[in-house]
């Protein structure tokens, strides 16, 4: 099979020049028990794709990137009863076990086991199963490598979903609409009559957008300094939207109010834009940071704010989703219309034009691009 895999992070910009992903001729792996072997039918590419590939997010090399996407089940291992072989599924990034504490607290978006798996580039019920040509171990990318043709996942990485779903629609509910409306509904909770405020207007951002626009009576103020996703931004059902020095004029003027925001949500992946959004709440209000910021970037807020105001920072992974739970939900309301999900497709494209795609990632011109196997 053909599949993207990276060697070295901290490629140069152009991607276009330095060509940081090689299409390779990789061995199709079986499925063993707890696994599945997916054909995999569109792939997105999200910025935390981007994010190994510069070094933002340290991860073993080789690996066969890809972590957003949806396919058609091919085989299915030992001890799995639930799914069949013709099954659409949706696959996810974080594998949950079940029984750590995160999972035994509802929340299997932090597994222990899952992450451990994701960091080491080995899969929930074993290691890495990828090799090249050669025989060389390559590992997997959250447990998914979508960017492939054929990827094998854990059980619990696959949520299976009506066939009549659209694949270029089904693509985008794996990590966008997981993480982005998650952080909204999960993480912020928010309550009829709130007033949001969304930092950044790439796939996440834009979902959380449309999921706060679903709320009743909230006022919800969309932020990029790119025109062009501002735009994006009122048609997924920002009330206002502008440029981040305009934010606090926005949302005084939608509200009538100079008190500030009941919820913001971080979707830059910026320690700078984390502590404009601290300053923005109103008392008692919550920021949700989404975006991945580098390591190497340190938050420096006043401390009183939080005991003084009752302010509120809440970190949020995958959007504290139930995957099995929300993504049914989210494409009911995707199916009502209330989720307007083709709006953020910008293209499709095949696996030929990743590195290509990944400077357009990188400059904002694109939301989200998916990827086509032939």
């Amino acid at each position: 099979m053909r599949s993207a895999v990276l060697h070295t992070a901290g490629s140069s910009r152009p991607y276009t020049g330095s060509n940081p992903l090689r299409i390779e001729n990789v061995p199709i792996p079986r499925p063993r028990a707890g696994e599945l072997l997916v054909r995999i039918e569109r792939a997105s590419l999200c910025h935390s794709d981007l994010s190994v590939i510069d070094g933002s997010r340290v991860r073993p090399l080789p690996m066969a990137l890809g972590h957003e996407a949806t396919g058609v089940v091919e085989e299915v291992g030992p001890e799995i009863s639930d799914v069949a072989s013709g099954d659409h599924v949706v696959l996810v990034f974080v594998p949950s076990c079940g029984d750590c504490r995160a999972c035994s607290a509802g929340r299997p978006a932090l597994c222990y086991r899952g992450a451990e798996a994701n960091g080491s580039g080995n899969l929930l019920h074993g290691d890495a199963l990828l090799r090249s040509e050669d025989g060389v171990r390559i590992n997997h990318h959250l447990g998914v490598s979508a960017f492939s043709e054929y990827a094998v996942v854990a059980r619990e990485s696959a949520v299976v979903i009506d066939d009549d779903v659209p694949f270029d629609v089904a693509a985008m509910f794996g990590c966008a609409a997981l993480t982005g409306i998650g952080a909204v509904l999960n993480t912020a909770q928010v309550k009829p009559g709130q007033s949001v405020v969304v930092f950044g207007l790439g796939a996440v951002g834009l979902m959380s957008v449309m999921a706060a626009a679903q709320v009743p009576d909230t006022a919800v103020v969309a932020i990029d300094p790119l025109a062009a996703k501002q735009d994006l931004g009122r048609r997924c059902g920002a009330h206002a939207a502008g440029s981040p020095d305009e934010a606090a004029g926005l949302l005084s003027a939608l509200t009538g109010s100079g008190e500030g925001a009941d919820v913001v949500i971080e979707a830059v992946g910026s320690a700078r834009v984390m502590e404009a959004g601290l300053a923005l709440l109103a008392r008692g209000g919550a920021m949700v940071s989404v975006g991945l910021p580098h390591p190497e970037q340190e938050l420096t807020v006043q401390a009183l704010q939080f005991a003084g105001t009752g302010k509120r920072l809440l970190g949020s992974y995958m959007g504290d989703a139930v995957p099995s739970r929300d993504i049914p939900a989210y494409l009911d309301l995707w199916r009502s219309g209330s989720l307007p999900v083709e709006l953020l497709h910008t293209d499709t494209r095949p696996l030929a034009d990743l590195n290509e795609s990944l400077d357009a990632l990188a400059d904002g011109r694109v939301v989200r691009r998916i990827f086509t196997m032939d």
